[in-house]
């Protein structure tokens, strides 16, 4: 359904940059001028890029045919949402990687991310309804989410349940047995 590099690579990546952070504030603080702090941001970047893809991916992995006219239109905004919320995250991380980057405005800070989980999770709910995806799938991505709301000391144990909630992904549909959006 989606390729390899986009749904596995991006929890892959995840987890690099949050065992960089963590080994990073091992002495209690965080070197923001760091190669630790660094090349885990450009990780932690390129995760989210490619969360961004996968939202377009999972929308475009969604049968079209003979879906309801409001199905279809929760999934358009369900990718909008997390193509945006993702867009919000790339724009932090810039900021954390450049101080001299315009902070994103509080209001997004805190919506961004929100849009981003529900948009996901929106859609692979939509996949599962479609019968193309377990129900665990979503189930583990709100677990990997969760456990970054808890502490973000955790990211590298989400970027595990984001990578087995992403596996199934990967399967190939089932036209003849799915029903359509």
């Amino acid at each position: 359904m989606t390729p390899p590099l986009v749904r596995l690579g991006a929890p892959v990546l995840l987890f690099v940059y949050g065992t960089l952070r963590l080994i990073d504030g091992w002495d209690g603080h965080h070197d923001k001028d760091g190669a630790l702090w660094n090349v885990g941001h450009v990780c932690f970047f390129v995760a989210f890029a490619l969360l961004a893809v996968l939202t377009v991916h999972v929308y475009r992995a969604l049968p079209p045919v003979h879906g309801t006219a409001a199905r279809r239109r929760v999934a358009l905004a369900a990718a909008v949402a997390g193509v945006f919320g993702a867009a919000c995250f790339l724009w932090v991380i810039v900021g954390d990687l450049f101080a001299s980057f315009p902070e994103l405005p509080d209001a997004l800070q805190i919506a961004g991310p929100a849009l981003f989980q529900v948009g996901m999770l929106t859609l692979l709910v939509l996949l599962v309804l479609a019968r193309l995806v377990p129900v665990w799938s979503p189930v583990l991505v709100v677990a990997a989410f969760t456990a970054i709301g808890v502490n973000l000391d955790l990211i590298p144990l989400a970027a595990v349940l984001l990578f087995a909630g992403l596996l199934p992904l990967g399967r190939s549909p089932h036209p003849a047995t799915s029903p359509a959006l």
